[in-house]
């Protein structure tokens, strides 16, 4: 049977120090040497994240989408203003879910494909809200929005949440340097960890607007305080996942080893490497503008006349997986992963072996290699 290829921006393939970590015997959540393997997590997330020596971090145990709503239960109150810069699918869940904690959003909108504009959000930014919110790099659309701009734009007066999904742990994050109170991603994306866990990262700014909180913040499971319960003083919380946290152990381990600048490298070059071998079969980039373009998801739209699904379901017979569009971008475009294991061009060579195939594209490969062979990747 033909080994699964996982392309998609998410989740990627496992990491295998990470998969074989899943194999340890199971420990309990108060056992004294899961509290080390948590410190020693704690540790690497304060250095994959850039965070200050004060900053609390932790793995809530539950996907992305966790991470995202624990910093919105946490930093905000009914009546709070907030600014959310919407130009996606995530963008817009956090808006969603600031509403639904009592907020009063402000959006700043981006089209589809473009990038939030600095200056709108400066201009926002005057009222001074409580928090301003930002997807770091966009999933659903291959953009890269200006969070590091934005949160100095805030800092000293608004608390700045990003969402890192799709970068940290593949390019430069600097949230103590940038001035961001809150960060958080997904275990499944740039770390190649199994799903289940979202590392978070909150600056000590951050812990003290909830302790001043005039409200009990209403999402117990993921109230910070009582995390730091178990995190930070060994106390009872609830069960975390103890199999999910030796293998995320090994995945940050493994990325702080190879160095979070040659992993900007890696996606950086076959990213234009991947997109260098299907823009001459009529792909074209869905982000226009260059600067704007995330490195670790290629959005691509797709050439006239090719059918999305019945081309990604011939894929999938033969065990490649990649994705869509979201919403009104379904069947118009792909987006391809380029985080953590899926970023390797053995596996981009594989699509494109059966690309040609499929395509009766001859040259995919050629083109593909003559690129990383001018920059110097090739494995």
């Amino acid at each position: 049977m033909t080994e699964p290829l996982l392309l998609t921006p998410g989740p990627t393939p496992i990491q295998p120090d990470a998969q074989a970590a899943l194999h340890k015997p199971m420990l309990g959540h108060m056992d004294p040497q899961v509290f080390e393997l948590n410190a020693r997590i704690q540790r690497n997330l304060r250095r994959m994240y850039g965070a200050a020596e004060g900053a609390f971090t932790a793995l809530a145990a539950g996907t992305g989408s966790l991470g995202m709503e624990a910093g919105f239960a946490n930093l905000l109150e009914p009546g709070d203003e907030i600014v959310v810069c919407t130009n996606g699918e995530f963008g817009e869940r956090m808006a969603e879910m600031s509403e639904r904690y009592g907020a009063r959003v402000t959006r700043i909108y981006a089209e589809p494909g473009r990038a939030v504009d600095l200056e709108e959000v400066r201009a926002a930014l005057a009222s001074e809200p409580k928090l301003v919110a930002v997807v770091h790099g966009e999933t659903s659309t291959g953009v890269i929005n200006p969070a590091p701009e934005i949160a100095r734009a805030a800092f000293g007066r608004t608390l700045v949440t990003v969402d890192a999904v799709t970068t940290a742990g593949m390019m430069e994050f600097c949230m103590d340097e940038w001035g961001v109170d809150y960060a958080y991603t997904g275990s499944q994306k740039c770390l190649s960890a199994p799903p289940g866990v979202a590392p978070i990262a909150v600056s000590a700014r951050a812990l003290e607007a909830v302790r001043a909180r005039k409200t009990p913040v209403s999402l117990w499971y993921c109230d910070f305080e009582g995390m730091q319960a178990y995190w930070d003083r060994r106390q009872y919380h609830h069960t975390v996942p103890v199999q999910l946290h030796y293998a995320l152990d090994a995945a940050l381990q493994a990325a702080l080893d190879e160095g979070l600048e040659a992993r900007a490298r890696r996606t950086i070059t076959l990213n234009a490497a991947v997109a260098e071998a299907l823009l001459p079969l009529g792909f074209s980039h869905f982000v226009e503008n260059p600067r704007d373009r995330l490195p670790t998801v290629l959005a691509l739209r797709l050439p006239a006349g090719l059918e999305d699904a019945p081309l990604r379901a011939a894929l999938r017979e033969r065990g490649i997986s990649i994705t869509g569009g979201l919403g009104a971008t379904a069947g118009k475009i792909w987006r391809l992963g380029l985080m953590g294991e899926a970023a390797r061009p053995e596996h981009y060579r594989r699509l494109f072996r059966e690309l040609a195939v499929l395509l009766g594209a001859r040259d995919l490969e050629e083109r593909f290699e003559a690129r990383l062979a001018g920059c110097a990747l090739s494995h």
